[in-house]
């Protein structure tokens, strides 16, 4: 696979109805002190700043130079600088890391260390193609972020059963920090991670292998149903796992050598030095269904390629050299050693010209990726232009209508401050003119209102001195209220207040009267005195008029100051 920038390109899945739980899923990671010394036994924490430990944050937040991982993903396999053909996996179905499940990964690695230790080849599309496939993981009603996306095996390939577990128990929760590493290229090795980005589904999901990848591969098929077949030395799944497991060699990172060149405990990939057999055992059952009943093969069957064990080469197999004692045909054996290193030639320029075809092939299906690639891009950018102008429509009608509606409002605003304006003329009957008008008819309606609220304010705070001056004389008994209205109220009861105070004061001045005539020490009838029924009323002023002069003697000595207005009407009752 080519080393390129991951990027995304945004195909729509329209078969997926569950909802994605996106950042939902994630928690505050929960790494064991056994975790911890599973990776140190494995070599992965080994390497300074290789491995960096969440604190309390609940979503992660990768340091400058990391990228998010999990242990169950590093003990299957994975190590940083990621192995190219992963990237190109990565690159090819539109993934990052955390979007793989743990047997996803274990896949990879299964399939990697197969084609480099047992076949002789590189990883390649081509026969990946023939083997698996992607798929959604999640339930009809929720689909998965973390691990949401499942590589499962071809009911129609003849591959190894592997034996995987159904489920990894809480490896969502075992979240970490591994170190970026770029591998020598520019690009990064990993995608940034971006824990929001949603899960879509690509077509290369389900590419299948084309005929003429069917073709190239089909050797490499009958080699794998041959190891799987040849009795007394059949390769498993399970052999495979071992076998990457002792090597100490993550088949997921990028190495100097591939594995058909591996030079045993001195190999500079290895991580570590050999795992005990039971942490071996051990490690092989958690990422397998094998139980403790099951036993775990300590080699394999099958002998994988390495520096000790090199590939085949493709020449003619040797012919038997004929002895000199056979008389007679030792001119024959000449031209047959003669014919042999002719076929050598030979078989050396099909070797030279099959690299050349490989190397042709490769970029060939490299450049195919890239164009695919770059029709995805166009159609997503083509989509998104088209996307573009329909917010754009929609955000300029959605204006026009905003703008409508807010020219509508302030109309129906001035409307109504012009009609306040007109029921407080017609109330008070004082009309105002503004000195500068803004020629605003929404501010200058507003301005007029203000100038006859500031007329009415004032109007009131008169009000109020008037009544709180007057309130002490109508209500002596009571407390003054706080506010005007409760003020006002108090001098519109359902009775007469001005009858009211004419009474209590007729009283007052009863009192008094009756005071000073019994303190004439005068004989006094009271009963004739009341009986007013009888006095006429012209008899009643006359009384009046001979009574004034007393009667200013009498208010003077009371306190009180005549006013100059008549008291000839008969006594209210």
């Amino acid at each position: 696979m080519p080393p390129r920038r991951l990027t995304r390109h945004n195909t729509p899945d329209s078969s997926m109805a569950a909802a994605d739980l996106g950042t939902a899923e994630w928690e505050r990671s929960k790494i064991t002190n056994q975790d911890l010394n599973l990776l140190k036994k494995l070599g992965i924490t080994a390497k300074p700043k290789a491995v960096c430990f969440p604190s309390e944050e609940s979503y992660p937040a990768p340091p400058m130079g990391y990228r998010v991982s999990f242990v169950d993903h590093l003990i299957r396999g994975l190590s940083t600088p990621i192995h190219p053909f992963l990237r190109g996996l990565l690159y090819v179905y539109g993934l990052q890391l955390h979007h793989l499940t743990p047997n996803s990964i274990l896949h990879i690695s299964i399939f990697i260390t197969l084609c480099e230790a047992f076949l002789g080849v590189s990883p390649n599309w081509a026969l990946w193609k023939r083997i698996f496939f992607c798929r959604r993981n999640g339930s009809p009603n929720v689909a998965y972020n973390i691990g949401g996306v499942v590589i499962s095996i071809r009911s129609t390939a003849d591959y190894f059963d592997v034996k995987l577990p159904d489920s990894v128990q809480g490896w969502r929760k075992r979240w970490l920090y591994i170190r970026e590493e770029n591998d020598g290229c520019l690009e990064d090795n990993i995608p940034p991670f971006d824990g929001a980005e949603k899960i879509l589904r690509r077509r290369s999901w389900d590419a299948e292998a084309t005929e003429e990848e069917r073709t190239s591969t089909e050797s490499l098929m009958a080699r794998i149903h041959e190891l799987q077949n040849t009795r007394g030395k059949e390769l498993s799944g399970i052999q495979i796992i071992v076998y990457f497991l002792k090597s100490r060699v993550q088949p997921l990172q990028a190495r100097k050598f591939p594995l058909w060149k591996y030079t045993g405990n001195e190999d500079v990939d290895r991580l570590s030095v050999d795992l005990e057999v039971k942490d071996l055992e051990r490690l092989v059952r958690k990422i397998t269904s094998l139980s403790k009943k099951d036993a775990i093969p300590s080699s394999c069957r099958v002998k994988p390629y390495s520096a000790t064990h090199a590939l085949p080469k493709p020449v003619i197999k040797d012919l038997l050299r004929i002895g000199a004692q056979f008389v007679g045909y030792r001119e024959y054996a000449n031209k047959a050693e003669e014919k042999l290193a002719e076929a050598n030639d030979r078989a050396n320029t099909l070797a030279q010209q099959l690299e050349q075809s490989e190397k042709a092939r490769k970029k060939a299906e490299s450049d195919a990726i890239d164009a695919r690639a770059e029709a995805d891009k166009a159609k997503a950018d083509a989509a998104g232009v088209e996307d573009l102008r329909k917010r754009l429509h929609t955000a300029e009608t959605s204006l026009s209508d905003h703008i409508a509606a807010q020219s509508a409002r302030e109309e129906a605003i001035r409307k109504r401050l012009t009609t306040q304006s007109r029921r407080f003329v017609a109330r008070t009957a004082q009309e105002f003119q503004l000195d500068e008008p803004a020629n605003d008819s929404l501010l200058d309606a507003l301005s007029l209102l203000e100038v006859h609220g500031s007329e009415a304010r004032g109007g009131i705070d008169q009000a109020k001195a008037g009544l709180s001056r007057l309130f002490p004389y109508f209500f002596p008994k009571k407390e003054e209220p706080a506010t005007f209205l409760d003020l006002a109220k108090c001098f519109n009861p359902s009775e007469d207040l001005g009858l009211r105070v004419r009474h209590e004061n007729m009283k007052i001045a009863v009192e008094n009267t009756v005071a000073l005539v019994a303190d004439s020490q005068q004989s006094i009838d009271w009963s004739k005195v009341g009986d007013t029924d009888q006095i006429e009323q012209s008899r009643w002023r006359s009384l009046i008029k001979a009574a004034k002069p007393n009667t200013r003697k009498i208010l003077a000595y009371i306190g009180i100051k005549p006013s100059s207005t008549p008291s000839s009407s008969k006594p209210e009752v």
